[in-house]
């Protein structure tokens, strides 16, 4: 089916891409050597329930975190072997969470579940529940939780933008394996009962817009803007629809779903095998070789920079892309089911200079896709006056993109302040 194009939403910024080291690498399996750390706080929601204990062995696939309430996914073992550990470890983030350590053994023996044939609604979302298959794209909400919404909704949106700088997981996996792609959005779809499903895609992946206009669904060409994949604008861009603040997507008809957990999810029905390994690019100048890893879920961050040729001459490390991503306070960080990358980057990639007083430009608000005022959250944020930071700042509609602390000639720590205000907001509600 020929891709239409899409409509450019207002605001935003235009990044350099930096793809080109890792974007016509196919992922390399990266070979299991040395234990694996199983965080159990993969996802929105509740932390999963340990249901393994020390000494015990267990299978590839096997069960060895319970989801823990609504809103909460199962967690698996990406490899066979021994559970070293059942405990609390930094998460490379400057917090700490539960880990399952497994140190693999000889033989990776696996305990998928039966495939499906011909799976109703229902079945499909027990599936994906019990596959623990997350959204893959970042955010990390339980799959089968969106996919149950409350609102009546017509439309599934597969998002391939992939707008962050440097990552290239969802190009390579778009590129390779658009079967099983197309066949989780139509497990998805089937689950919701609808009949509409688009695949959006960036224009700076032709490759990947060719593969799927070979298919059934319908494919949207996106302008390269940042971000372009922020569930709101990609809705925008792909419908004309607008999802009113404070409301979700299923409000506007719409669900999205990213182009990996589409794979995880026909990796689940048709295989039985849970969600436990993923693409993850590994790029930055500060790396030796860049690449595309196709890794256990529990890897360590050293592990793939070993894989990658070492490191050179990297002064900062980024778990996700440099916009959206988090920077890690040490090695201590392990792949997650959410994400997408690991940057290694050079003092000439990063801006290490110290913020300066606030120039009050605008050019924070000017960028903001979700037209809000930013310098008024960090304002208020800094005077520890939350409440205002949302009145004035309207920071609890904030869909935390990044744009206004790049935009910032001050280079004003916006993007922290916006995430300070939030969880504290959040605490005082709890």
């Amino acid at each position: 089916m020929k891709a239409i194009k899409g409509r450019p939403f207002f605001r935003g910024v235009k990044l350099a891409g930096h793809k080109s080291p890792t974007e016509q690498l196919p992922a390399e399996r990266l070979e299991i050597a040395g234990e694996v750390a199983i965080p159990l706080r993969q996802h929105v929601g509740a932390p999963a329930e340990a249901a393994v204990a020390v000494g015990q062995t267990v299978k590839k696939g096997e069960l060895i975190g319970r989801a823990a309430g609504t809103v909460s996914a199962n967690v698996h073992a990406s490899v066979a072997g021994e559970v070293r550990a059942v405990e609390e470890r930094p998460d490379g983030r400057g917090g700490t969470c539960v880990h399952i350590v497994i140190a693999p053994g000889e033989t990776q023996e696996e305990a998928y579940l039966p495939p499906l044939s011909d799976p109703t609604a229902e079945e499909i979302c027990e599936r994906i529940a019990a596959c623990g298959i997350v959204g893959m794209g970042g955010a990390g909400f339980p799959s089968h939780v969106k996919l149950r919404p409350s609102a009546k909704v017509d439309t599934l949106i597969i998002n391939g933008a992939e707008c962050e700088p440097y990552l290239t997981c969802d190009d390579v996996l778009m590129k390779h394996r658009r079967e099983e792609i197309v066949r989780g959005a139509h497990y998805m779809a089937k689950a919701l009962g609808v009949d509409n499903v688009v695949i959006a895609i960036e224009r700076n992946k032709p490759a990947a817009i060719a593969a799927f206009e070979e298919t059934d669904l319908a494919v949207v060409s996106l302008k390269k803007q940042y971000p372009m994949g922020a569930e709101k604008q990609l809705i925008y861009c792909c419908t004309g629809r607008k999802v009113p603040l404070g409301k979700l997507p299923a409000d506007a008809g719409v669900i999205v779903q990213n182009a990996a957990t589409a794979f995880a999810v026909c990796e689940a029905v048709e295989l039985g095998k849970p969600l436990i390994e993923r693409i993850v690019t590994v790029s930055g100048s500060g790396i030796a070789q860049p690449k595309n890893l196709l890794c256990p879920i529990g890897t360590p961050l050293s592990r793939l920079a070993e894989a990658c040729g070492g490191v050179k001459d990297a002064v900062k490390f980024v778990a996700g892309g440099p916009m959206t991503g988090a920077a890690l306070t040490g090695s201590d960080s392990v792949v997650t089911k959410t994400t997408g990358g690991f940057l290694f980057l050079t003092k000439e990639e990063t801006n290490t200079d110290p913020p300066t007083n606030c120039i009050n430009c605008g050019k924070c608000a000017d960028v903001c896709p979700m037209k809000l005022m930013p310098m008024q959250t960090e304002f208020y944020t800094n005077a520890a006056e939350y409440e205002n930071a949302d009145k004035y700042g309207g920071v609890l509609s904030c869909i935390e993109c990044g744009a206004c602390s790049y935009i910032c000639p001050a280079r004003r720590p916006l993007a922290q302040a916006i995430k300070t205000a939030k969880e504290n907001l959040r605490r005082k509600k709890a």
